[in-house]
């Protein structure tokens, strides 16, 4: 039977902890930083974590992460 593909867009955008749980990078960082407030670019500095049914899909894109 062939290997599975990875999905390589999910690979840039997801990356795994040691227990499993699936990290992403927050967006809204990128352009048009003036009027957010600075409480508000701090916190989106920070990854976050996937709930468990989108974690579920992840895994799902990505077989052999």
């Amino acid at each position: 039977m062939p290997k599975m593909k990875t999905r390589k867009s999910a690979a840039k955008r997801y990356s795994f902890t040691a227990t499993g749980k699936v990290k992403y990078k927050k967006q809204g960082l990128r352009h048009i930083l003036t009027k957010k407030s600075t409480k508000r670019k701090r916190h989106l500095r920070q990854s976050g974590l996937l709930s468990s049914p989108e974690a579920k899909r992840a895994h799902e894109l990505m077989p052999y992460a």
